[in-house]
C-alpha cells in the first residue's frame, strides 16, 4: 500500500493539520510516512498545501507530484493541482466553495459539502475534519480513532472536549462518500 496524498487550500482551511493528523496516524499505525507543507507568507488566506506519503515500504522520496489522492479545499486548489493525480486517483472537492466540477474522466470525484455541513454541527471550524472524514471512508488508509488519538496528542488535555465534535464531523464526512 502507498498513498500519496495532496491537501491544498487557502491559509486558515485546515489544510495543514488534516496532512499533519494523516502522517502522524499513520505513523501511530506502524507505517512508514512523510509530511511535507508548503505556503505562502500569509497566516490566513494565502495559498497551503501539503503532501502526505503512506506506506508500508520504506518511502523513496517525500515529495508528491503525482498524488493518488488530492484534496481541494478551494477553487484555485482545484484548478492548479486535478492535472497532477495519477490516473485512476481520486479528488476530493470542498463543494461548498469550489463552483466547478472536476474536468479530468479518468479519476474518481466526491463532492463533499464540507461547510455546510460544519455549519449544520454548529462550527465552522471543522470543515476540515469533515473533509478528512470523507478521504478516510474512501481512502481506508487509517482508522478515524486513531485521527483522533493524533488530534488529541495535538490539542492536549486542556481542548479534550473537541474530540466528539471532530469525531462526528469525521464521520460525517466518511458518510458523504459512501
Amino acid at each position: 500500500m502507498v498513498e500519496r496524498n495532496l491537501f491544498a487550500g487557502f491559509g486558515g482551511q485546515g489544510v495543514l493539520l488534516m496532512g499533519q493528523l494523516l502522517a502522524q496516524a499513520g505513523m501511530m499505525e506502524g507505517k512508514n510516512t512523510t509530511w511535507v507543507p508548503s505556503y505562502g507568507p500569509e497566516m490566513r488566506g494565502g495559498t497551503a498545501n501539503c503532501s502526505v506519503t503512506l506506506s508500508d515500504q520504506e518511502i523513496d522520496s517525500p515529495l508528491v507530484t503525482v498524488p493518488t489522492a488530492l484534496v481541494a479545499m478551494n477553487r484555485p486548489s482545484l484548478e492548479k493541482f486535478e492535472k497532477t493525480v495519477a490516473p485512476g486517483g481520486s479528488i476530493f472537492v470542498n463543494s461548498s466553495i469550489v463552483d466547478i466540477k472536476v474536468q479530468r474522466t479518468d479519476v474518481n470525484a466526491y463532492y463533499v459539502p464540507c461547510n455546510e455541513i460544519a455549519a449544520e454541527l454548529g462550527n465552522d471550524k471543522v470543515s476540515n475534519m469533515i473533509m478528512l472524514g470523507a478521504y478516510l471512508g474512501k481512502s481506508k488508509c487509517v482508522e478515524i480513532e486513531t485521527i483522533l488519538e493524533a488530534l488529541l496528542e495535538k490539542l492536549g488535555q486542556k481542548k479534550a472536549k473537541l474530540i466528539p465534535l471532530n469525531r462526528e464531523a469525521l464521520l460525517k464526512g466518511a458518510e458523504c462518500v459512501k
